[in-house]
This record gives C-alpha cells, structure tokens and sequence, in this order.
C-alpha cells in the first residue's frame, strides 16, 4: 500500500451486509470501500480490477464459497482478509478453518445485524482492517490446513497440584500460534496454564475444544470454580474476566463480569495482576502476538514479584503489539521466537531452572 486511504473490497452474499460493512467503515476517513461483491467468483474478478489493501469475507456463500475464496486470495494476491463471521457454531468452525488457511483475524456478526447492530463492531473492524495493512506478511508457524489427528494423551491424567503457573495473553494471531506452542507441551507437563485470547462470547468453547484435539495437555474452556492442575490449560470465556486464586484445597480460576479493563473483557492485565498476587515468585507470565497493549503494564507485577517473564519476538508474530509494549516497557525479562516457546516453559516448569535475577537482562 502506498498513500491515501486504505483500499477495502467487500466480499458477502447479504445485501444487507453489503449496504452495512461500507456504512460502518467509511464512518473512517482513513478508509475507503472500493467494492463490494456478491460471492467469491465476482469477488476474485473485483480483487484483480480494484487491487484492494484488505478484503473482508463472508464464508457462508453460494457458488464459490468463503473457504475456496480465501484459498485463491492467499494463493494468488496475499491481501490480507478479515472474516466476518456468523455468530453461531457452525460460523466458529468455519472461522477457525479459516484462520488455519492464512485468514488475518475475524469479528463476529452481531446476532441482530437488521436492526443496524453492526455498529458495535465498526470500531474492532476498523481497527483490525488498519493493523492488517500495517502487519508484515505473515511469519507465525501456521498448522496443516486439516485438523490432525486426535493428540496422545497420557493413559491416566493424574489430578495433581500445578508446580508453577504458566499465565498467557494473546490476540492478533493467537489461534494457529497458541495452536502451535501448545501441541509442542509434553503430557506430563507439570506447570498449570490460564490462557486470555481476546475472542468473542460463543467462540472460546470451540476453539478448546479443538485445541484439545491437536496437544497432549488438557484444554479447556474455563467455568469458575475450576482447579488449577498440572497439564491443564484453562481459556478464558470470551466476554468474561478470569482471576486466579489459592485455597486451601487448591488452586481454582474464578470468572467475573466486572467493567472492561482498558476496553477489554477479558483481560490479560486483570489475570496477570492476580497471578502475581496470589502465586507470586512461583508465576511464569507470556505475552504472545496481538495488536494493543493489553498485559504490557501488568507482566510487571510478575516480574516485580520474582516470576519469569517472557514476550514473543517480532519475527514470529503475527502483530508485534502486545509483545512490543512489554519490551520497550521493560517488563519482558526474556524474549523468545514461538517455535521456542513450548521448550523454554519446559525448561523453567518441568526441569525447575531458577527464576533469573530481574535485574539482569536475560535477552533472547
């Protein structure tokens, strides 16, 4: 792209949608809807006249549908493409097929688009539609297009206490880089995990449960009261906070619905502030691809109160937002390429290699 407004084509086979998207978006001067188009064929023949910078994607169309569309685009334009999902579970396992075959990110179509609801997501679209532009071409480690096989699970998962936990904030990206990362943890990994990735109410269940499918620790959308164990991955539901807490009888995950943090719910600074309260020294925070700041200022409290830090590196993410502001903050301890990540949790949560001091840059 060079100068003057950002080139956006429409892709929807709603009329309806193609009257509402470009209303929202030119609400932006920054931003220019360029066309619009019914389905995949017209809209493959719209890329090629008007060279757009982003394309936003229906998937559930006639003809060529969204999935064979964004294979073409990915194959033959590399424009970056929104998905604009339906809000139901056959849309979620769309919208992560298409995540997994190159799309950049997805909001989710209000339930009640007719009566103008799209303008609650006018914002998280446009300012999705500008980082895209902005991205580099993307270098995260994407999974096979088919969902693999069923991972190996340990015969008998024994319910016990987690060493260290393991406390993640993600967003931009996050699905095939979380996807990667934790397929590469061992079943007996002995550190317990909570993870934010910023995603829409309906989609956090799916997207466990499909994760579960592909790693060999247990994943989990997270319901309040759950225990913290070894091997367990607990995600956050979306439109809920998530907060950390050591009882007598173990450790639980306890799901709120207070104010948005900073414009977030959930929020990675509200769960990193309670892993440092309550597990302090024994906290290990990562801060994972995703455009915002969300997590930057809090990762500080881990690091303040002895634990490991640690951000993804620029290379590997897929918008180096969130992993930046904890670098020039200063609240990274230890910045680290995704294809290492799983390893280094191993290192400090199964082999107990000592917190590094905070005050000595530990580097890459």
């Amino acid at each position: 792209m060079t100068g003057g407004p950002i080139k956006v084509l429409v892709i929807d086979d709603s009329a309806l949608m193609r009257k509402l998207i470009p209303q929202i978006l030119e609400k932006d001067s920054s931003i220019q809807v360029v066309g619009t188009a019914m389905d995949g064929t017209f809209g493959l023949r719209k890329i090629e006249d008007l060279h757009p910078d982003v394309i936003t994607l229906d998937l559930d169309m006639p003809r060529m549908d969204g999935l064979e569309t964004l294979r073409q685009i990915t194959r033959s334009y590399h424009t970056p493409v929104i998905i604009v999902s339906a809000h139901s579970t056959s849309g979620a396992t769309l919208t992560f097929k298409a995540l997994s075959l190159g799309a950049f990110d997805f909001v989710a179509k209000p339930r009640d688009a007719a009566s103008a609801k799209m303008d609650d997501i006018a914002n998280e679209l446009i300012s999705k539609i500008k980082v895209a532009v902005r991205a580099e071409k993307r270098k995260v480690l994407e999974p096979p297009e088919d969902v693999p096989t069923k991972a190996i699970k340990p015969l008998v998962r024994r319910k016990l206490p987690c060493s260290k936990l393991v406390v993640i904030g993600i967003s931009t990206g996050g699905p095939n880089a979380l996807q990667f990362m934790l397929s590469q943890l061992p079943g007996d990994f002995s550190g317990g995990i909570v993870v934010v990735q910023h995603m829409p109410e309906g989609f956090t269940e799916l997207f466990a449960r499909r994760l579960d499918e592909t790693c060999a620790v247990e994943v989990k959308e997270a319901k309040s009261g759950d225990m913290i164990l070894a091997g367990r991955v607990l995600i956050c539901p979306g439109n809920r906070h998530i907060k950390v807490r050591r009882m007598p009888l173990g450790d639980i995950v306890l799901l709120t619905d207070e104010e948005r943090v900073n414009g977030h719910r959930p929020s990675v600074d509200l769960l990193f502030r309670s892993a440092a309260q309550e597990f302090r020294s024994s906290t290990i925070g990562l801060i994972m691809t995703g455009m915002g700041e969300d997590g930057a200022a809090a990762l500080g409290d881990i690091k303040t109160a002895g634990g490991l830090t640690i951000a993804q590196d620029e290379t590997s993410s897929v918008v180096y937002g969130m992993p930046k502001a904890a670098v020039e903050m200063g609240t990274a301890m230890k910045v680290v390429p995704l294809n290492s990540i799983a390893e280094t949790l191993v290192t400090f949560v199964q082999h107990s290699r000592p917190i590094p001091d905070p005050s000595i840059s530990v580097g890459d």
